[in-house]
């Protein structure tokens, strides 16, 4: 990785100034490189100068130029830099040679061999999914893709809550509220009932009385309901599977709450925590009855405001989500001394049974958690229960990838004929209340709206170019940011969109093979010139970014970065396109931009296979 080496360099030459001026060498000596925006501040800089300006009792401005002379006496970076400046207050900026770089190659450090269970979109069983859920599966599709891409072996969970109020709700509702209408999927019939139900509960407590029950028989696994349960939810379960795959979105394994409980999982995890001081049952107060985890360790948690998160098993004997999730993650980093068995459920996916096969599943060394954040304090649950087991390591190699919720805007709010006079900047989807955009109504908009628009119709089908542009809108916001969705924006096709990184991707894919040579041809003994073109320089400093991008993003857990990345790079390219005439230009600096172009296309390719979207030859 280009960042990687300039960085081992520029620590080496610090190393021989501090030796020079005969001062011992810190072990916690850490260089820092990072790529100005303004190209005149070299291709990457360090402020190193800076940190050790109190060490070395020396100017920084004078540090620097020190160090850059170590730079330049060790040949620099054996003529990958060509040259290293410095700049007031006490700045290190080295810039590249680039007919260095051109003939090698970078690439991310080898990952760690390590396993990586990575769970993702983890819908209740119990209707259609709709926008919000395919955000997770999009951030946790692109996580898979990043981190396999630097090198990790992953293992993608999809966790069904199969005995969890939601179900339990729809149940409720597939038996005692009549509804009919015309309905496609299974998944959207059962999208209606559990509106449905969730009003019948507000004006008839009968009705609400039977949602206990209900969630009883389903736990206790045996019986008419508990049976209807298991059906309906697998029915729904595979609607969502099969509406993933467009997207490229799957799975390695299902696990079934259900077999948590029922094999006995909990169990095993129960009587462990007994044996800690810190799971207790409470003999007074509002909790009397209920099983807690007191907090511990993990700061910034305000117990006052999660007093039920921190409730592993009600009084009722109910067991809580947190509770099972316990007993998942001491499975999932293989601590619990039990194992599920597992049959296929579809071609290579395969999902938790009683009787089934025995499989080298779980056992991780990582688990990456992609939930909304609103569930941060019952995933820092999860960490506190691993702690007081003794498990420190193991929490802290657990993380949530916590995301913002998706919310309607006003105008596809009025759409779906919410009341929006209260003006609001944001609204809601609500289940309960049947408010929300299911993913194929979605996608049936999107694929209109594309249909319309797009004058050459030989290219990529509207349905797939509609779900690349779903996926890419998902993903370019930062995680934590609420998406505040809006129909219109959607289904634009220019600007930071995927239809734009396609298009851009075409083009250069066009113009190669306008090339009146071959890819051998171009890519022999290419010479890049000096100077180059303003948008020359610029396409090429980003494309050599693309390492460091990738290792930083896949480190941060940050599937924006990419989309932002990508952006720039197609920005860029047709920047090049607009300022530099290719096929037209003259013998030497042709091969030069057609190598540009092949370069271009590759890491853009790149990019857009770990973003999961589609690089068409043609759009």
């Amino acid at each position: 990785m280009l960042s990687r080496l300039i960085q081992k360099e520029i620590e080496q030459s610090v190393k021989r100034v501090m030796k020079r001026l005969g001062l011992e060498i810190s072990e916690e000596l850490s260089v820092v490189v990072e790529q100005p925006a303004n190209p005149e501040h070299g291709d990457y800089s360090s402020n190193i100068a800076m940190q050790l300006a109190r060490t070395l009792r020396k100017p920084p401005l004078v540090i620097a130029q020190l160090i850059q002379e170590e730079l330049k006496s060790a040949g620099l970076a054996e003529g990958l830099l060509e040259k290293a400046e410095t700049a007031a207050p006490g700045f290190l900026n080295v810039h590249i040679c680039w007919n260095a770089w051109a003939r090698r190659d970078f690439a991310p450090p080898p990952a760690p061999e390590e396993k990586v269970v990575i769970e993702h979109t983890s819908v209740n069983p119990n209707k259609s999914m709709h926008i919000g859920h395919l955000r997770n599966s999009c951030i946790g599709d692109t996580l898979v893709r990043m981190l396999r891409r630097i090198g990790y072996a992953v293992e993608v969970h999809n966790y069904i809550d199969d005995l969890g109020n939601q179900l339990t709700d729809t149940v409720v509702g597939l038996l005692n509220v009549p509804l009919t209408g015309e309905h496609v999927r299974f998944g959207d019939y059962c999208w209606d009932i559990y509106s449905a139900i969730n009003k019948e509960y507000a004006v008839n407590p009968e009705m609400a009385a039977k949602r206990a029950e209900t969630l009883h028989e389903l736990e206790e696994g045996a019986g008419n309901v508990a049976w209807l349960g298991s059906l309906a939810a697998e029915r729904i379960v595979r609607e969502h599977i099969a509406e993933m795959k467009p997207f490229g979105i799957e799975y390695d394994l299902l696990v079934w709450e259900s077999s948590i409980v029922r094999e006995g999982f909990w169990s095993a995890a129960f009587e462990r925590l007994r044996q800690t001081p810190l799971f207790y049952q409470e003999t007074e107060g509002k909790l009397a009855g209920c099983w807690v985890l007191k907090q511990g360790t993990e700061q910034g948690l305000q117990e006052s405001e999660h007093i039920t998160d921190k409730v592993l098993v009600r009084s009722n004997g109910i067991l809580t989500y947190t509770a099972k999730d316990i007993a998942y993650h001491l499975w999932k980093f293989g601590l619990l001394n039990k194992d599920f068995t597992y049959k296929k459920f579809e071609e290579s996916l395969y999902t938790t049974v009683t009787g089934g096969e025995r499989l080298p599943l779980g056992g991780a060394d990582v688990v990456i958690n992609v939930i909304d954040s609103r569930q941060e304090y019952p995933q820092n649950m999860v960490k506190e229960a691993l702690r007081a087991l003794g498990y420190s390591a193991q929490a802290d190699k657990l993380y949530h990838a916590g995301y913002g919720v998706v919310s309607l805007s006003p105008a596809s709010a009025a759409d779906l004929g919410i009341d929006i006079s209260d003006g609001k900047a944001s609204y809601a989807m609500s289940g309960r209340q049947g408010i929300g955009i299911k993913v194929s109504d979605l996608i049936n908009l999107v694929e209109e709206s594309i249909e319309q628009s797009r004058a050459d119709k030989d290219g990529l089908p509207s349905r797939t170019i509609a779900i690349a542009a779903i996926r890419y809108y998902l993903l370019r916001f930062n995680l934590g940011t609420e998406v505040v969705f809006d129909l219109r924006q959607a289904t634009e096709i220019s600007g930071n969109t995927g239809v734009y990184l396609m298009y851009s991707h075409a083009r250069a894919v066009s113009v190669l093979a306008k090339a009146p040579m071959s890819a051998e041809n171009i890519d022999e003994d290419v010479v890049i010139p000096d100077p180059m073109e303003k948008a020359e320089a610029a396409l090429l400093r980003h494309i050599a970014f693309w390492p460091d991008t990738l290792y930083a993003a896949g480190r941060d857990l940050a599937p924006n970065a990419i989309c932002g990345y990508a952006h720039t790079l197609a920005t860029l390219f047709n920047n090049f396109y607009s300022a530099c005439p290719i096929l037209r230009a003259e013998p030497e600096r042709l091969r030069f931009r057609l190598w540009l172009v092949r370069r271009f296309a590759g890491t853009l390719k790149d990019a857009l296979d770990v973003l999961g979207l589609p690089a068409p030859d043609r759009l």
